[in-house]
């Protein structure tokens, strides 16, 4: 009890110290502040782009994989994507694969045709910012999308080359302005469609909006936007995902034979599985969460080198009090304990700003990229650790030097 009673009037001390110097205890444990935050905040915003990444490839099927013409040339750290763009993919080509593909799949057949249409109903019109796509009634499976209101696309569609078509939730909302779209004529470069589904909203990633699209029957857009050398490219979403390599390699093999390839030939067109870039994606990230805690460390070590000076100048201010207090029986433990809880004091309360600053910045960058709201439980442990360990290490050296002052020098000292 009596150990007990003796840290409360230490702690008790340490706090007086602390509320004495407001002044100065602001500035050192702002410096903590900043350094805890620039490490929580941006650890907060890499966990939210995380989970932006994860979220929005799970949602296109983790186990779906494109056959298209055109590669992709980009490099992510030590990782790089590095595909040669190839002959373009006939329609003839895609519906063979279609019809000969044997392994349980949704095979969706697409063309891209514009991101820079407008769309108009009565006197409304977008900004000539919408996507258009032409693909047949597997597209919504392999892309992970949702009917809000209406239906999809039908076979009959598909064969009719039919003026229907399925938007985005943003053009829902640009258009119709609440009311109910489906069955709705909207006009598309000079051409009436029928409305006869919306889109769940699914939010922008990678800077493009899911929501800002028009899509029509491939057929259609063969017909209407087609050009001599129109491209198109297959997604395929195999029904069991267990069966995703014996997919691709399947699809390889029943490709090159529509593409009339020997056995001697290169592939002339590229298969790209959507967890593949997501993993990358991800790698990527944690080499950036690697360089914000070096970032965030580097910081710390400034703010324990202030915290430290400011305990030393503390100790030198307050020589003739710790001389007081052993001329009046206080030991060099006791006097150790004070200085070493209020290091710890400063440091804990640097860090708990530090904390509600970073989660609120890093939440803040996630919701402009509108990745979901993230509370990094770790990083805030980590946050708590790291002060502690600072103010340990900040306020030792002072500690023991206050508690090895000689008390009759310590009383003369002016």
């Amino acid at each position: 009890m009596k150990a007990i009673a003796l840290l409360r009037e230490n702690f008790s001390v340490s706090l007086t110290a602390v509320r004495t110097n407001r002044l100065r205890t602001s500035l050192t444990i702002l410096v903590i502040a900043i350094g805890i935050m620039s490490l929580v905040g941006i650890l907060t915003a890499v966990d939210a782009i995380k989970g932006s990444i994860t979220t929005s490839f799970n949602d296109m099927g983790a186990n779906t994989f494109t056959i298209q013409s055109w590669g992709r040339n980009f490099q992510i750290m030590n990782k790089r994507i590095r595909k040669r763009s190839y002959s373009h993919i006939t329609y003839q080509q895609a519906v063979a694969f279609k019809e000969r593909y044997t392994i349980p799949a949704s095979v969706a057949i697409n063309t891209w045709v514009t991101s820079g249409a407008t769309v108009k109903y009565l006197s409304e019109r977008t900004n000539p910012n919408i996507g258009v796509e032409g693909t047949n009634e597997d597209y919504l499976m392999a892309e992970g999308l949702e009917i809000n209101m209406g239906r999809n696309f039908t076979p009959y569609d598909i064969d009719n080359a039919a003026f229907v078509t399925i938007i985005g939730n943003d053009l829902v909302t640009t258009l119709f302005k609440g009311k109910n779209p489906v069955d709705k004529q909207v006009v598309l470069a000079g051409h009436h469609y029928r409305v006869i589904g919306t889109l769940k909203p699914k939010g922008s990633a990678f800077g493009g909006s899911a929501d800002r699209r028009i899509i029509i029957p491939v057929s259609n857009a063969r017909s209407v936007f087609g050009t001599p050398n129109q491209n198109f490219y297959m997604e395929i979403n195999p029904l069991n995902p267990d069966h995703a390599d014996v997919a691709i390699e399947e699809a390889e093999g029943l490709f090159r034979l529509i593409r009339r390839l020997s056995p001697y030939d290169e592939t002339d067109f590229n298969i790209e599985r959507s967890d593949a870039i997501a993993e990358m994606m991800l790698d990527f990230m944690g080499w950036a969460t690697l360089v914000a805690a070096i970032i965030g460390l580097i910081t710390l070590l400034g703010a324990a080198v202030g915290l430290m000076n400011i305990m030393l100048v503390s100790v030198n201010e307050r020589t003739r009090e710790i001389g007081t207090r052993k001329a009046i029986g206080a030991r060099s433990r006791t006097i150790r304990q004070q200085f070493l809880f209020e290091s710890i004091v400063i440091g804990q309360l640097g860090g708990l700003m530090g904390i509600v600053m970073g989660i609120i910045i890093g939440n803040v960058i996630a919701a402009l990229i509108e990745a979901s709201f993230v509370v990094p439980w770790l990083w805030m442990l980590l946050g708590v650790t790291l002060c502690f360990l600072v103010s340990i290490a900040s306020g030792l050296i002072p500690a023991i030097r206050a508690a090895r002052l000689d008390p009759i020098e310590a009383l003369r000292y002016e």
